[in-house]
């Protein structure tokens, strides 16, 4: 990666007690920078086929995926450095991803995640121009060999939205299972009126996101994003007694 990202408390060891899955989730990062080491197209199969298991209401699978490689990945990373060079103003996401008004801590985690983002990399963030140029990386899929476009179908509801992101969770952990890493990138989705030509989406599917996946460049890589505790976020209750 061009940037670690983050350092857990404590250490992955802590959080890893019940075995090799609790590993893979620990040991799961956004990768920047990917090698040029070639991933099979049967490795893909192999992620998407147990990714499908994701559990979803009323078992509909909301998910649509397309898979690029090669000469058609090109194309596309052409195409939307082009747009992000010459005309970003020009695109935006059919759906917002942030609140406009985000209450405190989730604010603060947002600017902690910048100063720690853009200051491990030498970005001042005042920097828009340098700040623009690790975004534009996005559209390379930071170098990986396969980059996929998700998308669903804008008829359905909030709650296949939740199935959606189990779904794309599913293919980060299969994938990290078979040695590769990956990096869900949101980003793509303000570029869906390119996409949508370039690989035939039908006028039905909204572009949620993109994953790019690879071989990580730096084996190993420690995060750099804090977690929040889970004394911040979980209440329990009924365990009187109980360690």
């Amino acid at each position: 990666m061009s940037a670690p990202e983050e350092v857990v408390t404590g250490g992955i060891e802590a959080c890893v007690a019940g075995g090799p899955i609790d590993a893979i989730l620990a040991g799961r990062f956004a990768c920047r920078e990917f090698r040029e080491a070639p991933v099979a197209r049967r490795t893909i199969e192999e992620i998407l086929h147990v990714a499908r298991f994701a559990p979803s209401g009323a078992n509909i699978q909301p998910w649509r995926v397309y898979v690029l490689m090669g000469a058609v990945k090109d194309t596309v990373s052409a195409a939307l450095l082009e747009a992000h060079n010459t005309s970003r103003n020009d695109h935006a996401s059919e759906y917002k991803y942030y609140a406009s008004d985000l209450p405190d801590p989730y604010l603060a985690r947002r600017q902690e995640f910048g100063r720690l983002f853009y200051g491990s990399l030498g970005i001042h963030q005042a920097d828009s121009e340098a700040r623009s140029r690790q975004t534009a990386k996005n559209y390379t899929f930071f170098g990986a060999p396969v980059g996929l476009i998700v998308t669903i179908d804008r008829r359905l509801e909030v709650g296949s939205w939740l199935d959606l992101g189990m779904f794309v969770q599913n293919v980060m952990l299969a994938a990290a299972g078979r040695g590769l890493q990956s990096c869900p990138q949101e980003t793509f989705a303000k570029y869906h009126r390119i996409l949508r030509p370039l690989l035939s989406i039908p006028a039905e599917q909204m572009v949620v996101c993109g994953v790019s996946v690879g071989k990580a460049m730096v084996d190993g890589q420690q995060r750099l994003m804090p977690r929040a505790d889970i004394n911040e976020f979980a209440t329990f209750l009924g365990f009187d007694g109980q360690n």
